[in-house]
């Protein structure tokens, strides 16, 4: 499945997403097509579907949430282990933006 509609380049959002799901469950979920074999075998395609990928998606959240906490305790040794270092760095990115901010 696509994560881009086939108006343009702008990605489906995740309520469209859900909005779609719904459509989606409430038509095969029609009682008068309960009697359809194929309709039973894509309700719970569907079903395993969906739980796969939300799965997925708090596997992503988590993953990022991680990574971000790793990214932040590096930067934290760093600043801790090299203090100069980052003192040094931030007076240079200041003194360049004053530069740039003074230009105008």
């Amino acid at each position: 499945m696509s994560a881009s509609n086939t108006e343009g380049s702008r990605p489906v959002t995740h309520s469209e997403l859900d909005n779609l799901v719904a459509d989606l469950r409430s038509l095969i979920t029609r009682k008068e097509l309960d009697a359809v074999p194929e309709i039973k075998a894509l309700r719970e395609r569907m079903d395993a579907g969906l739980e796969s990928v939300r799965t997925s998606a708090v596997q992503a959240a988590q993953d990022a949430a991680r990574q971000a906490r790793e990214a932040a305790r590096a930067a934290n040794n760093y600043a801790h282990d090299e203090p100069w270092r980052v003192a040094g760095a931030a007076l240079a990115l200041g003194a360049v933006l004053g530069f740039l901010l003074g230009r105008r």
